[in-house]
């Protein structure tokens, strides 16, 4: 087995299942995935070990493996998001994680204003200095990965190891609206200060403006992607 066959035919089933092309109840066999995807039985074994890690396929006696109901499934396995995202679901995904991100992100920015450490406000100061330069060049993916950055240093900053956790959901948030081509090719500065204005929030140690100024990131967000008229937060 190779690291490269494993991952293709774990992507190619993940996004199978969560489309739902592979619907609910839908029998796994091995022997036709072997002769359907052109693999060994081995990597066959490891890719659907995976799968049922993350609850999506479940092995049953004189059954076999079968696909799971979506209760059973990890939701928030950054590969279940980004598979449900390249899905037909993707509205539907969407909508779940925005008001996901509206329920923890705002109170995480008023624990970070309380708790941040100078490195951290020195690394949301500079994630915002990078937003802006590859806004105005519109480098997207660079744009991406300093969003991601900020997001990520911020849930840190709270000191709360379960909301720092959530970090790589949101970076699928993030990497799901820019390669599904919910981004602008030029990011809007209105998004980038508004960045800014949590950065300074946090620094200052002003917890409500802080929360604000995230709910303010959060909910434009949702609303651009959900009206399919995309603008960057």
């Amino acid at each position: 087995m190779t690291t490269g066959l494993h991952a293709d035919l774990l992507d190619r089933l993940g996004l199978l299942v969560a489309s739902g092309e592979l619907a609910e109840g839908a029998v796994l066999r091995a022997e036709e995935m072997e002769a359907h995807f052109g693999v060994s039985r081995t990597v066959v074994r490891e890719a659907v070990r995976v799968l049922e890690s993350m609850g999506m396929v479940a092995s049953k006696r004189r059954v076999g493996t079968t696909v799971a109901p979506i209760t059973a499934w990890n939701v928030f396995d950054p590969m279940v998001i980004r598979w449900r995202l390249a899905g037909p679901g993707r509205d539907s995904q969407l909508r779940s994680l925005s008001e996901l991100r509206a329920g923890f992100e705002p109170m995480a920015a008023a624990y970070a204003a309380q708790r941040a450490t100078g490195e951290q406000c020195g690394l949301l100061t500079g994630a915002v200095m990078d937003m802006a330069v590859h806004g105005r060049s519109g480098d997207l993916q660079a744009y991406l990965a300093a969003d991601v950055v900020f997001h990520r240093t911020l849930l840190a900053a709270t000191g709360n190891e379960m909301l720092a956790a959530l970090a790589d959901v949101v970076a699928e948030v993030l990497a799901g609206r820019t390669h599904h081509g919910l981004m602008p090719a030029t990011p809007e500065p209105a998004a980038i200060r508004l960045h800014a204005d949590v950065a300074q929030a946090v620094q200052s140690g002003d917890a409500p403006a802080a929360r604000r100024a995230m709910e303010a990131i959060i909910s434009e967000a949702a609303d651009a992607m959900l009206d399919g008229d995309p603008h960057p937060r």
